[in-house]
């Protein structure tokens, strides 16, 4: 997969409600009939997302909306099970943390230092399943989630560029304006060069959402205040709590989480983010040809190619 370093962002518009509606009706225009039949990915809030990504360029918005749905239609992330991901859960250097920050937001847990393989296939694969359920079982009401980084242990042999830039490219790209705030906890000395050379791959929007907090400095420590219930946080990132991360338990809660996915499959939902996956040829070529001449080269699917259980009731008729 090809990384390409992020624009420049321009200076980031405010619109005001009435302005940003127009905006989303500008994007399903331009998405097209394809609109309709994708009532999740192309919600209201589901489009917002996009627009606030592409600086409200709807044109962008729209050509980013057909990359995650071909992305989505080729990676199948719903699909992904824990069983799938089991091996690369088991050091916990990612999990959903059994508590949401004082927002209600859905909050992952990361320790680099726990990484457990060397296959940047699987850590994606692995990332893309904790944000499919992240999501899924969120109930915050703007869609955000908080990331907490625990740098215990960390050192530059756990550093990998190559799988950051997978990640950024993955996150920024089909999982737009999802991270409402990334806490960076207790960073060594030795992050600060590596932060220096991730950053440029990183949206403004987005290293603007991090933080670095330190267990020794107060003023820093006010971050985890304001943000969490300190009788719920874990003691490693300055809580209370001393539930840390067990993986037969963990096991359970997401094996109960994949029957709910499952659920969404079933039911004609293949996943919480859009309810069907439909052939790129019912996708409007001027969404993308408008905002980028290459995509008059894209790949096209006809309607055999999508599987059955995938299609939606209109689909099967």
């Amino acid at each position: 997969m090809s990384f390409r370093k992020p624009r420049g962002n321009a200076t980031e518009k405010v619109l005001s409600p009435e302005e940003q509606q127009a905006k989303i009706d500008e994007v399903k225009k331009l998405m097209g009939p394809i609109a309709d039949k994708l009532p999740v990915l192309c919600s209201n809030p589901s489009i917002l997302r996009y627009l606030k990504a592409r600086n409200w360029n709807t044109k962008k918005a729209s050509k980013m909306l057909k990359e995650t749905l071909k992305w989505r239609l080729e990676y199948k992330p719903e699909k992904i099970s824990w069983e799938d991901i089991a091996d690369e859960a088991k050091t916990g250097k990612i999990y959903k943390a059994n508590y949401t920050d004082k927002q209600g937001r859905t909050v992952l847990v990361m320790t680099p230092s726990n990484q457990n393989t060397d296959s940047t296939i699987g850590q994606i694969r692995y990332l893309v399943y904790s944000m499919e359920n992240a999501i899924l079982s969120s109930n915050s009401n703007d869609g955000y989630m908080v990331w907490l980084i625990d740098f215990h242990g960390w050192n530059t042999s756990s550093l990998s560029v190559k799988t950051t830039r997978e990640t950024a490219y993955v996150l920024q790209n089909h999982y737009p304006e999802r991270l409402g705030l990334a806490i960076l906890y207790n960073p060594p000395k030795v992050f600060e060069s590596f932060w220096v050379m991730v950053r440029p791959f990183l949206e403004s929007k987005t290293y603007k959402k991090v933080k670095f907090v330190y267990s020794n400095n107060p003023e820093s420590q006010k971050i985890m205040e304001e943000n969490f219930d300190e009788e719920k946080l874990e003691t490693s990132f300055g809580g209370k709590s001393p539930i840390g991360f067990n993986y037969e338990d963990y096991a359970k809660r997401m094996m109960e989480d994949d029957k709910k996915m499952t659920h969404f499959i079933d039911t004609g939902c293949s996943s919480p983010i859009y309810r069907t996956i439909l052939s790129t040829s019912q996708l409007p070529d001027s969404a993308a040809s408008d905002a980028d001449s290459d995509e008059a080269s894209d790949h096209e699917h006809s309607d055999d190619e999508i599987p059955s259980n995938l299609k939606t009731p209109d689909d099967k008729q």
